[in-house]
Formats: structure tokens, sequence, C-alpha cells
């Protein structure tokens, strides 16, 4: 006889065919009369052959089914009528654990357990969370504008800066994060950097780089292709949707997310973040010892990235991004790439209390 299948081993383990199984380990033992043996031929313990071949003996096949392995005596169990209590309030007013822990002076633990153990397969399950898809790759969309990536970089990355930079930076009190928007098809970039992380900055950098591209003619729906971080709604679908509707749709704009561990739809976003280190921040940084002195600086370097610094990535063939877009038809002057790079902190403040788009006025005004 040979020894358990892959199915059976598989089935061993589960309930449906464990009976069926159990009794091929006592028909094989009757066949040869050797613990030992059955033990080799089906390649497990001989305690196990042992055990069943007892409950057998013993019972017959009703010996060989699962027993309770539930204790006799449990001294420390809640009380019935404190259980009764829990279930009472979960299934008449619908409070969860928390709630009922606090309510009852049980630990949340304990009612965690009453619930599982009374309610089972019955217990509310969670609604599947519907995706924020679909995302796009770069290279399928032909039109420029219609796909941004968008992401936001920690400049505050010692491994990245070194000590001396990384020292430098918290010193001087200059922004951590910088927020970068990346037109897909050219690479055309605008920025804007921040003390913190926020939803009303994210919003804010929303509004400026939208009313900045309806100033200058370019009328598009956006695709704003963002990753799972808070700083962008973070992972709750119907928080997003509402995102989208109040501050995204007016401008023209979608929001839209990548897919979780698929770095290659924001790879142009975050390749871009490697040359901000390689040619602004490790050059220049440690120049910069006031917050308006960075932002100048950052200023230049959008401009030189957008103008005038060649690109060889996959179909700019050394252009940069302006002459790209200029390629693809679109009659831009240089002043584009003059987008107002400012520290959101400030401006969304200001733009959350008073309603936003007048203050975006000043920004937004193409020179």
């Amino acid at each position: 006889m040979l020894a358990l299948t892959l199915t059976e081993a598989y089935q061993f383990t589960h309930q449906e065919g464990k009976v069926k199984l159990r009794l091929k380990i006592v028909r094989t033992f009757q066949e040869c009369g050797s613990l030992r043996e059955t033990a080799r031929r089906l390649s497990i313990s001989r305690n196990t052959v042992r055990k069943w071949v007892r409950r057998f003996l013993a019972e017959g096949e009703a010996g060989l089914v699962d027993r309770s392995r539930r204790p006799h005596h449990s001294p420390r169990r809640t009380p019935p009528e404190l259980e009764e209590k829990v279930l009472a309030l979960h299934q008449e007013k619908g409070w969860g654990r928390r709630r009922i822990a606090h309510a009852l002076g049980l630990p949340e633990g304990t009612v965690r357990h009453i619930l599982r153990r009374h309610l089972g397969e019955e217990r509310r399950k969670r609604k599947k969370r519907k995706t924020f898809y679909p995302a796009h790759w770069a290279w399928e969309e032909e039109e420029p504008f219609r796909l941004a990536q968008v992401d936001t970089k920690d400049i505050l990355d010692k491994s990245t800066l070194g000590t001396k930079l990384w020292d430098h930076l918290r010193k001087h009190g200059l922004p951590r994060y910088q927020w970068t928007f990346l037109e897909g098809r050219t690479r055309f970039r605008f920025l804007a950097y921040s003390h913190n992380l926020s939803v009303v900055n994210g919003l804010c950098f929303v509004a400026l780089v939208m009313s900045w591209l309806r100033a200058w003619g370019i009328e598009v729906e956006v695709d704003w292709q963002e990753d799972w971080g808070p700083e962008f709604g973070g992972e709750n679908p119907e928080h997003l949707e509402k995102l989208d509707a109040k501050y995204y749709r007016p401008f023209g704009a979608r929001l839209r997310r990548a897919p979780k561990g698929r770095k290659g739809y924001q790879g142009r976003v975050e390749r871009s973040h490697r040359t901000d280190d390689e040619e602004f921040f490790l050059p220049c940084l440690g120049m910069m010892k006031t917050v308006e002195g960075f932002l100048r600086g950052a200023q230049r370097w959008q401009y030189h990235y957008n103008v005038e610094r060649p690109h060889f990535g996959t179909g700019m063939n050394g252009k940069s991004p302006l002459a790209k877009l200029r390629e693809l038809g679109w009659d831009l002057p240089d002043e584009f790439a003059c987008f107002p790079v400012v520290l959101l902190d400030e401006v969304a403040v200001i733009w959350a209390s008073k309603g936003g788009h007048h203050v975006l006025a000043h920004y937004m005004r193409p020179r």
C-alpha cells in the first residue's frame, strides 16, 4: 500500500474526509498487523497509527470522528449572565467590542472571544472595499496632460543626503517634503514643498496645479495618479470618492490610485526623485540657509528640469519636457515652466479657511 497522496494529506488536516482517511489507517493496520509497518507505508508516525487503531477498537467508526477539545472545567470563564449582557448590547444596539467592553468593564479581548464563540459565522462581516482603479501606464497615453504621476518625497533621508546635509536641513528648518506633479507623456513637472504631510496641503497642490493649467488654456481632463499615502486621502474608497467629487472634478481632474505593490505605474515620478537628489539636493542644499532661499533654488531647478535639461527616457531622445511638448503640437512659451514653487503649509491654511480660489489668483496669473 502506498503512502498518503498530497490530496489525502490535505484532507487529513481538514474536517471533510477525515474519517475516511483514518479508516484507511485502520485497514492498513489490520492488513499488516504492525504499527511500524503501517506507519512506514503511510509515511505517518506510529503514535498516530496507535491512536486511531485504539479508538476504532473501542468505539468503531464513531471513534474516528474529531472529539471536542473543550476543557471539562473552566474556572476563569465569564459568567453566563455577563455573556448574555454582551450579546444583548451587540445584537440590540449594534455596539462593537470596544464600546461593550467600556460599558461593562470587561477587557476587549474577552468581549471579542464571547462574540466569536456565540455568533460564529453569523458575525457581521466587513464589506469588501471597492478599488479605486483603473490606473494607467504612462505609455498608454499619447496626449499630454491626460495622465499625471503625483507623489511626495521625504527629503530628510540620511542615507541619501549624508549626515552633514541631513543636519543642515534640520538646523535651518528647511522644508522636509517635496510634492511632485509629473506629466506622464513628456515628464513635465510642477513642484511644491511643505514641512508637513496633510490632506489640506495635497488638495491645495491640486488647486494650484490645475489653476495653472487652466490659466494657460490647457483644458484636457487630467488623471491624478497617486499612491495610497494619507496625504492623498488614505485608503477608504468612500472618502476618496468624496474628495474626487468635491476637489478634483470641479477642476476637470480625476483622482486615481496606482495599484499597491506595482511601482511601475509611478516609475517616472519615482525616477525623477532620484534626479532631484543627484542634481539638486546633494550639490545645492548646503548653500540654502532660509526657506525663502530654498524656494528660490527650487524654482530655478524646476525651470532647468523642464526647459533646459535633456531627458533620455523612452521617447524623449534628449529633448527637454518643454521641447517634447512643442514637438507634440503644444505651442507653450518658456514662462509656462515658471509654475510658482510655494510652501504649501502657508498657502493651504489661507486657501482652506477662505474658500480657496481667490487666494490662488496671485500665484496663478501668467506672467
